[in-house]
Formats: C-alpha cells, structure tokens, sequence
C-alpha cells in the first residue's frame, strides 16, 4: 500500500517587530502607579502569558498566580502582564520589551511559549538591546512553566510547581545560558533553547502538534504517525567547519543544548546549556519495532550505548541530505522550521538566564 503524501508545512519564522500601538499588550507602565514616591530605578518585569496552552489551564493558572506573584515582587519591581493573542506574539512583544528596557522578559506556559519568547531576543541574527538605557543594560529570561510540555525545565530538575519558578525570580540569582542558532537553505538565522532535530523525531512532532488534547501521549501518537513511510536516510554532516562525510541510514539527527524532547524523552542526556557547546544524538537504521522496543531507553537517557546511536559534541554542525529531495523534516524546540539542509551552532552565554 502506498503511504500518503507527507504534507509540507510553511517554514515558520519570526514576524517583523511592530509598533506598541499595534501590540496592544505592552506597555512598562502597568504597574508604576505602585512605584510613585519610590526612591531609585524600579525593575520592569514583563510576563509574556500564553492563555490557550495545556488547553486552555495555563490562562486559567496564570490567573490564579497572578496575586501570588504581585504579593511577592510588587515591593521590587512593576509587573506587566502580557497575554498573547496568537502565534509569534510572545517574539513581538518580547522584542518591544526588551528595546523598551525591561529588566526581565519572564515566559509563562510551556516549551513552544518560551521558544518565541528567546527568538524575541533576536533580530535578524543579533540581540535586542534597549534603545536608551546604555549599552551595558541587559533584560533577562525567566521561565514559569504552565503548559502541555516542559521539557526544558526537566534540564534543571525543576516541577511544573509555578510558586518554585517564582522563588527563583524572586531570588535573583542569574546565569549566562546558551543558545542555540541553526539556518535554513535562505540563510534566515532562527534560535532555539532546547533541542533541535532532523526527520523522523521533526516529522513525529509535527504530527505531534495535532494531537496535543491528548497531553503527553500526542508524542507517542505523533511518532507512530511519523513511521508511516518512514524511510531512512543517508545525510552528509560537517563538524565545527571541516570536511563534509557522510552518514548512513540515519532514523534521527538530534542537537540538545539541553536533554528533553517529546515530552519527556532524554534524547542528548549530556547536553549542558552552560557548557558552550551543543550534543548531536545521530539513532542510524532503526525500524518502527526498534524505535518501540528501545523507547524506555530513549526516555531514560541510556540509549547511547544501544547499537546504531552515536553521539558528538559541536560547536557547530552543518546537515545536508546525499540525494537532496527537500523533504526532510526540521525541528526546534518542538516546532516545525522547514526542511534540510540547516547549519546549527551554539552562542556561548548569550542570554542572563534566572537559574
């Protein structure tokens, strides 16, 4: 039986930084009735809430938090809260945040609401700064985590408990924290924070993202999904700017600046995002059984010794298909970015990071 043609989605990239009279949602000024009569600069912290994650709880969450969180920073910073209307909002409105001179950027939700957030502290390749608090000024990332997926957090350990995540941006303590830069066959840089992946595990959540009212297991029912037609293929790689080689039957190419993917999956279980380098997980002629019966391997991060994984640390990697077809599938974060070929590298330190 002949599988069914693969659908080829848009590749996805940030939209233009608009005016705050179009954003709507931001404005610094929110809370500073609360500083009047304060002596000194106040912080500005900005909240960038996606209201229809996990399926519709973060907003609900987000809104039982929300006094909580006052109470705890209101005597140190303003708060402005920000929800999102849409897809690449939270890139906008943390663009505008941050040349307005926030002092922190804060993502609340899961991995695909913190994954615009960081692309918003890019543009056209280079970071943000605000416009007219000097050159030294720096707004930081925090994280909240309220949505389906948090995979970033497991990094750290973390719970999806959000009076922890406060606890921590209350605390202050900060640390420089990489991020991850891959191009596309147009050169468009785009970042990510997380993991970035190529063809069976891109496909999979692609699929994934249509079965998210399943929670977790839309994972699982996006890779079974992801094996239909699944053929694998031989890629060429070069490493740190060498000499291009090829490599066989690959099933799946991953690059982690941190360890969890498809909720909840180890997949790079050394990656280190403070480490300044990224890990590349290459699983090379696995079938659909293969995949299945090594699962609990995948997920538990002890799969680098099963036969046919191999693993490599880079500063950069350059990916390309032997017999180009355009139809390889590419990932980051949990969201489609097109297809190969795609150059990934790593920027050191490139964003404070409350930790």
């Amino acid at each position: 039986m002949a599988s069914p043609a693969t659908p080829r989605p848009a590749l996805i990239r940030p939209r233009a930084s608009r005016s705050r009279s179009q954003l709507g949602a931001v404005s610094l000024a929110s809370d500073h009735a609360a500083a009047t009569g304060s002596s000194g600069h106040r912080r500005d912290f900005v909240f960038v809430v996606n209201p229809s994650g996990a399926n519709g709880r973060t907003g609900k969450q987000w809104k039982q938090l929300l006094p909580l969180l006052r109470t705890r920073l209101a005597d140190q910073c303003n708060i402005c809260e920000c929800i999102t209307s849409g897809p690449s909002h939270a890139i906008d409105v943390t663009r505008e945040a941050i040349k307005d001179g926030a002092d922190a950027v804060i993502a609340v939700g899961g991995d695909g609401t913190l994954h615009e957030v960081v692309n918003g502290f890019f543009w056209k390749g280079s970071p943000v700064r605000a416009l007219d608090r000097g050159p030294d000024h720096l707004t930081a990332l925090g994280l909240i985590p309220l949505g389906t997926g948090s995979d970033f957090a497991r990094t750290f350990g973390w719970s999806n408990d959000p009076r922890q995540a406060i606890d921590r941006i209350v605390r202050g303590v900060k640390s420089k924290l990489d991020i991850g830069m891959m191009e596309g066959p147009n050169g468009d840089p785009h970042f990510f924070i997380n993991v970035a992946d190529i063809h069976l595990s891109a496909k999979a959540g692609y699929f994934a993202s249509m079965y998210k009212r399943f929670g977790n297991l839309c994972y699982v029912l996006g890779a079974l999904r992801g094996f239909w037609g699944h053929s694998n293929r031989d890629l060429r790689i070069k490493v740190n700017g060498g000499e291009w080689r090829t490599v066989d039957k690959v099933t799946a190419l991953c690059v982690g600046n941190a360890k969890y993917f498809g909720g909840g999956m180890n997949i790079t279980p050394t990656a280190d995002p403070f480490s300044g380098d990224l890990q590349v997980v290459i699983l090379q002629d696995f079938k659909w059984y293969t995949f299945l019966l090594k699962l609990h391997r995948l997920y538990g991060g002890t799969h680098l010794t099963v036969n046919g994984v191999s693993s490599i640390r880079v500063q950069s990697i350059e990916v390309a298909e032997v017999v180009p077809n355009g139809n390889v599938f590419v990932q980051s974060d949990g969201e489609h970015f097109g297809f190969l070929p795609t150059k990934f590298s790593v920027l050191p330190g490139a964003v404070d990071f409350f930790s």
